[in-house]
């Protein structure tokens, strides 16, 4: 009787049903961490690694449960047919999120930003503190944290994209020599590309008269969301600069005259 159960097809073939599963979930998997094995793994390709291995899983798991009850004569045609009717009836009540997640999906795999990465979404600009398959989350600069659901933008600004180019006006007295000044903007040039993340640095020349000053100016070319502490040490380079050759930063002057009634 034990030799009976033990041979019969309903007991041996689910156990290999199952077996078999496992192991082409396995070497599924091994070879997807191959191909995407390098010294350092992102957020974005651990969540690509998530995301194929659990949808091969369930399509394993799905595929091995049909064949054990096709095993015990279960009409699996019928259950596929419902299957897909529900899955038409959740597909409606669940919409927005399948959206979220194709969207999600979209994003990650069309390198539209990573994590680290600082972005401009729907009038929100900060910097992506986790990449999800159905939403954003975007640190402010000033520690606000959004979440922005991956279907509700279509433009997204990535500021680390490319290089920044910080375009400064330098305000200088109208009696300036501007040879001189240009000879001590050039003579700065090595200290300003010692500059940590500063890539290039040009003279643009005057570029407006103002009320009180001449506008001379300049470019640095920086790595992205570098500019504000590089804006501060050129800044600081200036001040040097200027005194050492006696280049005068104008000041707003106010004449007070003062009327005294004769009595």
């Amino acid at each position: 009787f034990v030799m009976k159960i033990l041979t019969s097809p309903r007991f041996y073939q689910p156990a290999i049903y199952i077996l078999l599963g496992i192991i082409i979930y396995a070497i599924i998997k091994t070879i997807i961490l191959k191909i995407f094995k390098t010294k350092k793994i992102d957020n974005k390709k651990k969540t690509i690694i998530s995301l194929t291995t659990n949808v091969i899983k369930y399509l394993i798991v799905a595929f091995v449960v049909l064949s054990i009850l096709n095993v015990y004569g279960v009409n699996t045609t019928s259950i596929v047919a419902s299957i897909g009717i529900i899955g038409v009836v959740l597909g409606l009540a669940v919409q927005d999120l399948v959206r979220d997640l194709l969207s999600g999906i979209l994003i990650i795999f069309d390198n539209q930003y990573n994590i680290g990465d600082t972005v401009l979404i729907n009038g929100f600009k900060g910097e992506v503190v986790s990449l999800g398959l159905i939403s954003t989350k975007i640190r402010g600069f000033n520690g606000d944290i959004k979440s922005i659901s991956n279907s509700s933008f279509k433009e997204v600004i990535n500021y680390n994209m490319s290089n920044t180019i910080l375009y400064i006006d330098l305000p200088v007295a109208y009696g300036t020599d501007i040879e001189k000044l240009e000879d001590t903007l050039k003579s700065m040039k090595k200290d300003v590309l010692s500059i940590e993340n500063v890539k290039d640095y040009s003279l643009l020349g005057v570029n407006e008269f103002n009320s009180s000053s001449i506008s001379y100016l300049v470019s640095i070319e920086c790595a992205p969301n570098k500019g504000y502490q590089i804006k501060r040490d050129y800044y600081g380079l200036i001040l040097k600069y200027f005194k050492k050759n006696n280049i005068e930063i104008p000041y707003n002057k106010i004449d007070v005259n003062i009327r005294r009634n004769n009595e």
